[in-house]
């Protein structure tokens, strides 16, 4: 299963952002980013918000998960 916050957290700190950085392209509080890196899942339009201000497909996590998954079978 993957932890999508933990990704978006990851993915954060490579860009070298900053939670106060990401909080004010998602326009919301500091405390909001970080219950969003606590969930193991976000919500579709979040995630799409959030792949977009990152640069980054987080959905194409999910598409290698499936695969591998699905490989496995």
């Amino acid at each position: 299963m993957i932890h999508i916050g933990k990704q978006i957290r990851q993915k954060m700190e490579e860009r070298q952002k900053t939670v106060v950085w990401l909080s004010k392209h998602l326009s919301c509080s500091r405390a909001n980013v970080y219950k969003i890196f606590e969930k193991y899942s976000v919500d579709t339009e979040m995630l799409a918000r959030i792949s977009a201000i990152l640069n980054f497909d987080f959905f194409s996590l999910y598409s290698e998960d499936i695969k591998k998954k699905n490989n496995q079978e």
